[in-house]
């Protein structure tokens, strides 16, 4: 079936964003929200390590912040495409800070022990949920204005993708830096970030409402709606599916790193941050990379220089015999990571039409996200000294499934169409 790429550009309210309102509209209210999204990421396993110093309940923490994260994608899709992304994000920022605080608070008054554990997971649990409502409002704003604006489309996927990362860079150094400091300090930088998302988050450009169903399907129609989009276009289910196996092995590296920086290679909480923000700085050399590089390849060659990338350094990560050396094959990883991001969003924001956006993009960003509380699971029945080899069988299944996957698109249509259009 043929590809086609829509060029819905509705008039009145719904125009071109001016690119002189594009920060405070688009750019800050992302910045905000994708700080307080990396801080929570990164922080929650982290924090569970530092009171309870278990490598299995820090593999559940992750698999429970990330669980709840992809049972909300669906239903917050729906909620974007019927109330518009400006609400959700002010909701979803508001609700992560009051818990946030009062979770702060809860930490200060209880003693260590069970009870603090379950604050924390629950806490996990619930900053994961609000956090996804957030992030795909977030995305629903910048697939809408790659389509309306008048900059080149990769070009501006590049520009999210780096705050994105800019905010991995400063998110994880930040968060266990604060856990030095204890539990209590990062939790209220954290509330507060959120906070400020909640106030920015109003400024951000209307999106298209989409009526309610008549027969109040919610979110299973969402769900049927995405499905019948993402079939119809075959190359970005390629691109989904390939980088739904990558994220396997991001998700155990992820859930595992702060097990291994810490007692493997015996570092402190701040080193585990530190390896992050250092990895978040090579994706960002590596989008912009991306950004120079695509105005004379197309996307498919710059995907298969990225996949190669990444698959290469995960295949070394079981091996690397020192805290230095782990941390320059995460970067590496993460800068393959980030260019195979850029090429995912751009053909996603260029290929599914408005009407369902917000379905569609939670139907993938679900496929996509699946494998993270897969890999918690994995690490929290995994003994600690077993991890390296659970590493290297997803970092085997990453590589394979890259390069079945650029092979299958290696003359797809909207892969060239991406390029023409520059």
């Amino acid at each position: 079936m043929a590809l086609t790429v829509h060029e819905d550009r509705p008039a009145g309210r719904h125009a071109a964003v001016p690119p002189g309102s594009r920060f405070r509209r688009i750019y800050a209210p992302r910045a905000s929200d994708a700080l307080a999204f990396s801080m929570s990421t990164y922080a929650m396993p982290l924090l569970v390590l530092t009171i309870t110093s278990s490598a299995s309940l820090t593999g559940l923490a992750f698999a429970l912040e990330w669980t709840p994260r992809i049972a909300a994608f669906v239903l917050a899709g729906n909620v974007v495409d019927r109330r518009g992304a400006a609400i959700v994000c002010f909701l979803a920022s508001l609700g992560r800070a009051t818990v946030v605080a009062a979770a702060a608070v809860a930490l200060t008054m209880l003693p260590r022990g069970t009870t603090e554990t379950v604050v924390i997971l629950v806490l996990a649990a619930v900053t994961g949920t609000l956090s996804q409502f957030g992030f795909v409002a977030n995305e629903a704003v910048g697939a809408v204005v790659t389509r309306r604006g008048e900059a080149r489309p990769d070009g501006i996927q590049a520009v999210l993708v780096g705050i994105d990362q800019t905010a991995t860079v400063v998110g994880p150094l930040l968060a266990g830096f604060l856990l030095l400091a204890g539990p209590g300090w990062m939790l209220a930088c954290l509330s507060a970030v959120s906070l400020f998302a909640a106030v920015l988050g109003l400024q951000t450009p209307p999106t298209p409402l989409r009526a309610a169903s008549p027969d109040g399907a919610g979110k299973v129609g969402g769900l049927r709606a995405g499905l019948r989009t993402l079939v119809r276009l075959p190359a970005l289910g390629w691109l989904v599916g390939g980088l739904a196996c990558s994220n396997l092995a991001l998700g155990l590296l992820q859930s595992a790193s702060p097990v291994i920086v810490v007692e493997t290679f015996g570092r402190s909480s701040a080193s585990v941050g530190t390896m992050w923000s250092a990895a978040a700085v090579a994706t960002l050399l590596a989008i912009t990379c991306c950004r120079l590089v695509l105005s004379r390849l197309d996307l498919w060659a710059v995907g298969v220089v990225s996949a190669t990338l990444a698959s290469a350094a995960c295949l070394g990560l079981p091996l690397a015999p020192s805290y230095v050396s782990y941390t320059i094959l995460v970067a590496l990883f993460m800068a393959g990571d980030g260019g195979l991001t850029v090429v995912l969003r751009t053909v996603r924001s260029m290929v599914i039409p408005s009407t369902a956006l917000g379905a569609t993009l939670s139907l993938t960003m679900l496929i996509l996200l699946l494998p993270f509380p897969a890999a918690g699971v994995i690490v929290a029945l995994t003994p600690p000294a077993h991890l390296g080899r659970a590493l290297l069988a997803c970092a085997v299944l990453q590589a394979v499934a890259l390069v079945v996957t650029f092979t299958s698109l290696r003359s797809a249509p909207v892969l060239r169409l991406v390029a023409d259009r520059r």
